[in-house]
């Protein structure tokens, strides 16, 4: 039983404390206080010189991308006829691959850091998901607290006027009836006075009951907010999942707190924030994913498709790492000191004494209810109806029959009234609304301030890994637009398709030097060509004797190029084959 009857407290995280201490400054470069304030120009000012950093940051960021676009169109641009050759040279010594050489390597190193900032980015959207994620469970959390604290607000409104109408009702029908019945027989008219005195003042009492007066709205900008207003069923509580929706009052004067229409400003604003956030976490994926696919397949156009959007991304990370801070800090203000808040709020405190507040804001063990003292009045003058009708039953009803009726009618709404006191009785007590209360503190100081942290997190990572890409992606442009244009210069119906690309480029440019004469077609007396162990090519032609014969054709009319043999081979076969009939050799390779 000691467990059940603990409430529930809430303590600032570590995030909430840390947040808080960061120094303010205005405008003007002067400290202010962390006071949670946001109808103050001072505390405004303060959040506007915190989200003005991340303007700074954006600024630094395009000055190092300018930077490396400088370096990148003015600084390499006469490069490339003073390399040419030291390319050849070191493309030759790597063994064709073009990574030996100086701008190899270089576009080499540029590719790999575009690919490591694509992978930071990746890493950030990851945690961007899972911060929009913990910041909209907060938030669930916060809106369904607060929709069980109207619904219950909602039902203590509800049990006041249920039970003010029947009181008055029992006043105007059965109690007038019965004193019409016994006349002037005064021992039995005494207590009929009696009871109607005694209901007279429950109705006063329980319209003092200043709880739910002003939270619940009626219709549009109707409030309760007094106990005159008798309405029986006008008002229903409806269940935590509906949430009241409210039109806007033109007045200036400050609508009183309602727990369901802040429920439905918060969902309706979380799902405009969780979309947009989705959709930024999308396009920053779709950048990384197609700039790693212009990369891969080294389209130039893609990549500039890319940069206008990661330019976009750039800014948008920026920005959004302002709003974030500011959000962050404001939070921190705000769950450091929650109650000194809402007790100098005018919104909360308009209609609500303070007295009330704190009983349900703290709900100490040892505080009284502020209501203690009218529900023991209420609940005194109830019993005292339930006697005085009790011996009415059993001393006027037998002399007069004809009172039956309207005594029984008396019972019924007396019964009735009783119930739906002790609800509410259970109702006022303050753990069912300070537990809502602290829930509701939990999902947006907890899991809220959580899940804005992994936000900046994300925003501060993304903004970074964009910064590189765009100083890393002019190099792939200039390499790419080079290896284009010598993909154009080649003619793709004179060379064999199966070259690589570094062999082509090396016959392009050994042709620029001067033509050389193919391996095969020297004639040296010390060189002896290789044996081919092939068949000669068969002919339509006819031997002399007037059968099918073979015709020896040289291999460079054969249209293909010629066998290659490791030294080995050569020197085997062409040592056996030069001692042995040399002369059949010379004739085979020379026409």
């Amino acid at each position: 039983m000691a467990a059940i009857a603990t409430v529930p407290n809430y303590t600032p995280s570590v995030w909430v404390r840390l947040c808080h201490a960061i120094p303010r400054l205005d405008l003007t470069l002067q400290t202010r206080d962390s006071v949670f304030t946001p109808g103050s120009w001072e505390y405004q000012q303060t959040l506007l010189v915190l989200s003005s950093f991340s303007a700074i940051a954006l600024v630094l960021s395009l000055l190092v991308v300018l930077s490396f676009l400088i370096h990148y169109c003015c600084c390499h641009r006469g490069e490339g006829g003073r390399d040419a050759e030291e390319e050849e040279e070191d493309d030759d010594a790597s063994g064709g691959h073009g990574y030996g050489s100086k701008q190899g390597r270089g576009i080499c190193c540029v590719t790999w850091v575009s690919v490591a900032a694509v992978t930071l980015c990746c890493v950030a959207i990851g945690i961007g998901f899972y911060g929009n994620s913990e910041a909209n469970d907060g938030m669930y959390q916060l809106t369904s607290s607060l929709l069980t604290a109207n619904y219950t607000l909602a039902s203590i409104d509800l049990l006041v006027s249920d039970t003010v109408a029947g009181l008055q009702q029992s006043i105007s029908g059965p109690l007038t009836s019965m004193e019409e019945v016994f006349g002037g027989h005064k021992p039995a008219l005494v207590p009929t006075r009696s009871c109607r005195r005694l209901s007279e003042r429950v109705v006063s009492l329980l319209s003092n009951l200043t709880l739910g007066r002003g939270l619940i709205p009626i219709t549009g900008d109707i409030y309760r907010a007094n106990g005159s207003e008798s309405i029986v069923g006008a008002l229903t509580p409806a269940p935590p999942s509906v949430t009241p929706t409210l039109s806007p009052s033109s007045n200036s004067v400050p609508v009183p707190f309602s727990p369901g229409w802040a429920a439905n400003t918060l969902m309706v604003n979380e799902d405009y924030r969780w979309l947009s956030y989705v959709l930024l976490l999308l396009l920053d994926l779709v950048v990384c994913f197609f700039i790693l696919l212009g990369l891969a397949k080294q389209a130039r156009w893609l990549l500039i498709l890319m940069t206008v959007l990661t330019w976009l991304a750039l800014f948008l990370s920026w920005g959004s790492l302002g709003l974030e801070t500011a959000t962050v800090v404001a939070l921190s203000d705000f769950c450091f000191d929650t109650n000194t808040f809402v007790m100098n709020s005018t919104h909360f405190n308009s209609r609500t004494s303070s007295e009330v507040l704190d009983y349900y804001l703290t709900c100490k063990r040892r505080m009284n209810s502020p209501f203690q003292q009218l529900l023991t009045q209420s609940q005194r003058a109830l019993s005292s109806i339930h006697s005085h009708l009790s011996s009415l039953e059993r001393d006027a009803l037998p002399r007069f029959p004809k009172a039956e009726k309207s005594l029984r009618e008396a019972q019924q709404i007396l019964n009735s009234t009783e119930g739906n006191f002790h609800q509410l009785v259970a109702l006022l007590n303050c753990r069912g609304l300070n537990k809502d209360y602290v829930d509701s503190l939990k999902g947006l100081c907890y899991d809220g301030m959580e899940g804005l942290l992994y936000l900046s997190l994300y925003s501060f990572l993304s903004a970074l890994a964009f910064t590189a890409i765009l100083c890393s992606l002019p190099g792939a442009w200039r390499s790419f637009h080079r290896d284009s244009d010598e993909y154009e210069d080649s003619d793709s119906e004179s060379e064999d398709p199966f070259t690589s690309h570094q062999a082509r480029r090396q016959t392009a440019t050994g042709s620029q030097r001067g033509a050389l004469t193919p391996f095969y077609s020297y004639q040296g007396a010390a060189w002896t060509p290789p044996f081919s162990s092939a068949p000669p090519l068969p002919t339509p032609n006819v031997s002399s004797n007037g059968n099918p014969g073979y015709e020896n054709m040289l291999l460079s009319d054969r249209q293909s190029p010629p066998p290659s043999y490791s030294p080995s081979m050569l020197t085997g076969y062409g040592g056996s084959q030069s001692h042995s009939n040399p002369a059949h050799s010379r004739n085979l390779y020379s026409h």
